[in-house]
């Protein structure tokens, strides 16, 4: 049996496909976490959606922001936007399954030595805070306030952690953390405005990885989000969205031996965003 994490699919199934064929993956005997951001701005987000579905035995979702963003326009909430292409997702005889099993997804997993998020943690946060915190925002998307939740879901009016916060301010910054943020002040505040590469990044901010303090340094990160920054490995964080959508690769790691797999994109390169 073996695990592997992937990055950001996007909606890239016939990628999706090829990866898993070069690592021999058999939902019969190993399993897979996807790190959020299955959908959007890809040619396939539902075969994409169908597929994790069906194999859910064997497949371990996080949430990202591009499948938050899908959950708003499910709830009506928000509209369409450029660039979107899930609306057949939406139009789909079996969309409510698909949508009703999506919100059961949490933002954050614990897999043995590993911390597995779409975006990033605050420095902080220890391993237990992140873990109840994703299950705060997993309660109410999984529950009747889902709705109100998708209509508070975008702002960016808290840029600092306080166990004080309460209400859709505390929950909307709990989500920027988890799935949008990249960098952060020297203090552990966001800035949600920088998506570019790292090395353009303004001196006063730090890529959250590096913050000073960090509380959950137990656990190698595993996370996506960040296709500016494309693949990166080090000791303590792995970074494996490494921009399929936008031409580049969709990647995997082995879990264990850390033993990675990428297959070319088939998309037309261009420049990548949020």
């Amino acid at each position: 049996m073996a695990s592997y994490a992937i990055g950001d699919v996007q909606g890239c199934y016939a990628e999706l496909m090829a990866l898993l064929e070069k690592m021999d993956f058999d939902p019969g005997r190993d399993h897979i976490f996807l790190l959020g951001d299955l959908v959007n701005r890809g040619p396939e987000s539902l075969a994409v959606l169908r597929w994790a579905y069906a194999n859910q035995h064997a497949v371990s979702v996080l949430l990202g922001n591009h499948d938050l963003h899908m959950l708003a326009v499910y709830a009506a909430c928000e509209k369409l936007r450029k660039g979107d292409t899930f609306a057949d997702v939406l139009q789909a005889d079996d969309a409510d399954t698909l949508m009703n099993w999506l919100r059961q997804q949490p933002l954050l997993r614990r897999v043995g030595p590993y911390l597995m998020v779409h975006a990033g943690l605050l420095p902080c946060w220890s391993a237990a805070d992140a873990e109840r915190l994703s299950a705060e925002v997993s309660a109410v998307l999984s529950g009747p306030e889902f709705p109100a939740f998708m209509c508070n879901l975008y702002g960016n009016d808290a840029c600092a952690w306080d166990e004080s916060l309460h209400g859709w301010v505390r929950l909307r910054l709990i989500v920027n953390v988890m799935t949008r943020m990249r960098l952060v002040d020297r203090c552990g505040r966001l800035d949600m405005a920088f998506k570019g590469e790292l090395a353009d990044a303004p001196a006063e901010l730090v890529a959250w990885f590096d913050a000073p303090n960090r509380r959950y340094t137990d656990y190698k990160i595993l996370f996506g989000h960040w296709s500016a920054l494309g693949l990166f490995q080090r000791d303590d964080v792995v970074g494996l969205d490494s921009g399929c959508v936008w031409g580049r690769q969709l990647s995997a790691l082995r879990l264990g031996d850390e033993c990675l797999y990428q297959v070319a994109s088939q998309q037309l390169p261009h420049a990548g965003g949020e």
